[in-house]
């Protein structure tokens, strides 16, 4: 479980986002199927499926191989995943830095949209990479350093303070897997944007999502009205002549390898 409080904020993010996860999950769902062409073809695998959220996704893999852990962060997703995904048998209460499995015993790690609020790489690389079977595989996506860029702007001309979490750069994820031993075999980034009525709608499905916490913020409170408002005002500088809102995502998707030693 949790042991720093980074990681406890985390959790209690994601514990308030539980029922209302699904509904805001567009990013999500897109970004995991795209995931599932890269998975093997064997049936008899013992695959991890770290930050399972609702186990929407861990009920797909649990059709496609004989034993699937959903693992997450946070107690009240999991106990929803145990109520809605009836083919999901196996759920596990752990933080990605300290994974409850023995060395070498997991043939497949898939993790969708999770590492990004993990801010030690090396740390979660080397905890994957212990868990894994030789040759064992992690496919995952993450979030690089161009994501919410509207947010980020408009916010930049309000005030010094940070309202958006630094995400890591591609070349950061590509370095630390190649230091650890891993074989980046295959990888993608692409931009996703997704539309929003107002900015009002944007920050409510990132709260809808448990993606609200953002560390090393110095007030911690709710931005008052008057920045609000301006914030909202320096954001129309990206909304298209049919009065949507953009909001950019930039994914990075990746299938790496654990190298046999």
């Amino acid at each position: 479980m949790p042991n720093t409080l980074n990681q406890i904020k985390i959790a209690k993010s994601f514990d308030s986002a539980t029922n209302s996860y699904d509904i805001s999950a567009r990013l999500q769902r897109y970004t995991g199927k795209h995931l599932m062409p890269w998975l093997p073809e064997q049936q008899a695998l013992t695959v991890l499926d770290l930050g399972c959220g609702t186990g929407f996704f861990t009920e797909l893999l649990s059709s496609n191989f004989d034993r699937v852990i959903g693992v997450d962060i946070s107690n009240k997703m999991l106990n929803y995943t145990k109520s809605h995904r009836q083919r999901v048998n196996h759920l596990v209460a752990g933080d990605a830095y300290h994974l409850p499995f023995q060395d070498n015993s997991v043939d497949l790690i898939y993790s969708n949209l999770v590492i990004q609020w993990c801010e030690n790489l090396s740390h979660l690389f080397n905890e994957i990479f212990r868990v894994l079977k030789p040759s064992g595989q992690f496919v995952f996506t993450t979030l690089l350093d161009q994501t919410l860029r509207e947010l980020k702007s408009a916010w930049a001309q309000v005030d010094n303070d940070k309202h958006v979490i630094n995400f890591k750069k591609d070349i950061d994820i590509k370095t630390q897997l190649s230091k650890q031993g891993w074989q980046l075999s295959s990888h993608h980034v692409q931009d996703v944007i997704l539309e929003y009525e107002n900015v009002l709608h944007l920050a409510r499905e990132l709260k809808g999502l448990g993606a609200n916490h953002v560390p090393k913020k110095q007030n911690r409170g709710l931005a008052g009205k008057d920045k609000w408002q301006q914030m909202t005002k320096a954001y129309e500088d990206f909304v298209e002549p049919n009065g949507i809102y953009p909001a950019t995502y930039r994914v990075f998707s990746g299938l790496a390898v654990k190298a046999i030693s």
